[in-house]
Parts: structure tokens; sequence; C-alpha cells
């Protein structure tokens, strides 16, 4: 981030260590101690989950806008530049979300289709700006608000989110379907970019379980405040995906991949275990 071609007052650099255990903190500070810069900032969160450390980066920031990235993501040098100039070309837009593009410490699964890249928090929508539309939404690991949209929409819900070893999410999605539902725009733009680093652990197969069933006690969690009718439109959309799981893993297998069929049955199968699961 201190590489950054934006000039250095047009930007800061906020590190939420959300209760680390390890040597974090002092490689922190001391990272903030020694730039020389006074826009880096380091801030510790003792409420474990990643929600209240998005949400402390939020009350800390003194940003127009608020951008969001995890500890193994990398930007490309423009990041900053880009956001702003996204922001103050399009007024009306109050979120964004970039392209990420998934590096692993080993190599690619072959169980892995471009239906599963949501695991290792891989997002590609193309080369050309467009609306996120739907249920489509911006992945964690790159995503900016207008930090207006926290006065008016409230901030992440602690509820939802990971939290220690918790594989649980959808928080952004929960904060982006407030923006849609108000009727606001939420753009995809493919030049905020970054690399997400995937280590062999997020590819093993009791990870992706965990995480599965934590896409389904998230989803049963998000909608428990919801509407009855949105509740029925949410068990049909799963009754589609299911339908849509079983198609695709006969293509799979027709053509000869049946490992990437498999595993998005066991997928779908985990996420509705997880969905009629009880939870607290």
């Amino acid at each position: 981030m201190s590489q950054q071609t934006s000039n250095l007052q047009d930007y800061e650099v906020l590190i939420i260590d959300n209760n680390s255990t390890d040597n974090t903190a002092s490689i922190c500070k001391n990272f903030v101690s020694t730039t020389g810069h006074n826009q880096f900032h380091y801030f510790l969160e003792k409420n474990q989950g990643h929600t209240y450390a998005r949400n402390r980066g939020i009350r800390e920031s003194k940003g127009d806008y608020i951008a969001f990235l995890d500890d193994d993501a990398w930007v490309n040098g423009n990041y900053c530049d880009e956001i702003i100039t996204y922001f103050d070309s399009n007024p009306v837009v109050m979120a964004i979300g970039g392209k990420i593009t998934p590096v692993y410490e080993s190599k690619q699964p072959g169980w892995m289709s471009k239906y599963l890249w949501p695991l290792v928090a891989g997002l590609d929508m193309g080369d050309r700006v467009k609306e996120f539309k739907h249920s489509k939404y911006p992945i964690g690991a790159n995503m900016a608000f207008r930090a207006m949209v926290f006065e008016d929409y409230g901030y992440f819900n602690t509820g939802l989110g990971r939290r220690g070893k918790e594989l649980e999410g959808v928080d952004e999605k929960d904060m982006v379907y407030r923006l849609k539902r108000d009727g606001k725009k939420v753009h995809y733009v493919p030049l905020i970019h970054v690399r997400h680093v995937i280590p062999d652990s997020r590819i093993h197969l009791s990870y992706i379980k965990g995480q599965a069933i934590g896409v389904g006690t998230s989803e049963k969690k998000r909608l428990l405040r919801e509407e009855i009718f949105v509740k029925i439109k949410k068990t049909f959309e799963e009754i589609v995906k299911i339908g849509a799981t079983c198609v695709l893993a006969l293509y799979y297998l027709l053509t000869f991949r049946p490992e990437k069929g498999i595993m998005l049955i066991k997928f779908r199968a985990w996420v509705i275990l997880g969905y009629f699961s009880n939870i607290k």
C-alpha cells in the first residue's frame, strides 16, 4: 500500500488486528512506526469476528470512501487511484467490488470450477464495468463503499461473518442487499484488481465442507429478520440451485470431468445441511 500511485495525503491505511495471538501486533506497530508517513494506523479489535474488525475500521476511518481488504490480498499500485476516480466520476454509485484472482500456494485443485470460485474468494465478471444485479454482490476481499453508506444503512451485522474458526459469512451480502432494496447502485469495476493468496489448507476437503455448511447457517441467520415472502423466495432459489447443480454435474460427467460435478453436489448438500441445522 505504501507504493500506491496516489498522493500520500489522499488515502490512509488502517490495520485492524482482530485479537491475534501471534506476533502480529509487534510487526504492525513496527511497520507503522518506521514508514515515516502518518497515513498508516494500527488498531486492536478484541471482539472476535471480521464484522467487528470491519466495523472498527469504519469507526476509525476519516475518508469519504472506505475499502476493505483481507490480510492475504495483494493490490495493484493504482488501487487507491482507481477507487477514488470511480467514486468521484460516478456519484450515484454507493459501493463497488473488483476482480479477485486466486493465487494458489501449490496448484488449483482438479475439482475447482468457475461455479465454486467464491469458495476461494475468486471473482471475475469480465473486463467491463457492470452492475451487480439480482443475487450478485462484491466479495469482501476487494470491496469499497462510500462512508455515508454506513451512516445511512448501519454497520455490518456482527451476528454474521467469520469468527475465529467458524466459517460463516454473507455479511457483505447482507450489507449490499440493504443498498439494493433501496435502489442504490453497486458496480463491478475490473480495474480494481487484487490477487488473493490461497494456502493449501483452504482447499482441503474438511475446510470446504465447513465453509459450505457455514454458507447455509449464515443464510439462515440472515433471513431471520426478513419478511415471509423473502424467505419463500429464498427457498425457491435453493430449489432452483439444486436442479442446476444436478444439470451441471451431469454435464461434467459427460465431458469426462466427474470430480468437478461430484464436488458441486457435495457443496450443495453441505449448504443445505447448514441451512437446516439448529443455530443459536
